[in-house]
């Protein structure tokens, strides 16, 4: 139980920070999503909301996979966040955002396993 708790303080401390830097670029007028992926959003959004997102992951595999890729699209957005984000700071916002990275799917099995 107190791992559970542990994990979720993790993330909960990873995602405050993501969101934090997040807004602060977005203040700055940076768009975080490519282009290509806002433009698929939109097409798909244009037929209302996907089925998919209304299907539980039922095994721990299917929540795996979604989870490992959602830890690589919040490291996407993290990697454009730092490249429009000051030249001075770049190279240890790309440190971090790596970091977090690696960190997220070393455990990722454990936090799919606890999202159960």
């Amino acid at each position: 139980m107190q791992a559970k708790t542990m994990i979720r303080a993790v993330i909960g401390a990873g995602a405050l920070v993501f969101c934090v830097g997040s807004a602060l670029a977005q203040e700055a007028g940076a768009p975080l999503t490519p282009p290509n992926v806002v433009a698929n959003q939109q097409r798909e959004l244009a037929h209302g909301d996907p089925h998919r997102w209304f299907n539980d992951d039922k095994t721990l595999q299917a929540r795996l996979q979604t989870l490992r890729k959602e830890i690589g699209a919040a490291y996407a957005e993290a990697k454009i966040g730092c490249q429009k984000g000051e030249a001075a700071n770049r190279s240890a916002c790309m440190a971090e955002a790596r970091q977090t990275y690696n960190h997220d799917m070393a455990n990722a099995r454990e936090t799919a396993m606890a999202s159960r």
